[in-house]
């Protein structure tokens, strides 16, 4: 596959995870285990309009990743958010966890190929359009 439509597939599948987990697993609730985790991490009085926000900008983040906007700081974003989310989730609440602490491996494999996409693929990409 040529890199700049691997990149762009990628792109779509990232911004898709965004979406779709800000959508249906929090804001629609059709995942309550995430609503349940933000009760366990900070607290059950405010966990639903949280569970709500943190769905919103779970959305924000696909448009952000779809607009290519500052597309490498992005990443950055991306891979910070992801890494500390998952390394509370996996020291507060691993068993409330799909796969418990297994989990962390599945968002190493999200932040790699957000990783890859920018700042391998893209660049590679590049080079291959001047070919």
């Amino acid at each position: 596959m040529p890199p700049p439509l691997l990149h762009k597939l990628l792109t779509y599948l990232i911004a898709a995870v965004w979406f779709i987990n800000g959508l249906f697993c929090k804001l629609l609730n059709f995942v309550p285990r995430h609503q349940q985790i933000v009760a366990q991490i900070l607290g059950e009085e405010y966990a639903v309009i949280l569970t709500k926000l943190i769905g919103v900008a779970e959305i924000g983040m696909a448009i952000w990743v779809l607009s290519r906007i500052f597309s490498r700081f992005n990443a950055i974003v991306q891979i910070f958010i992801v890494l500390t989310m998952n390394v509370l989730e996996f020291l507060i609440v691993p068993d409330a966890l799909l796969w418990g602490k297994l989990n962390f491996f599945f968002a190493l494999i999200f932040v790699l190929i957000v990783y890859y996409n920018e700042f391998a693929i893209k660049e590679i990409g590049k080079i291959y359009e001047t070919l």
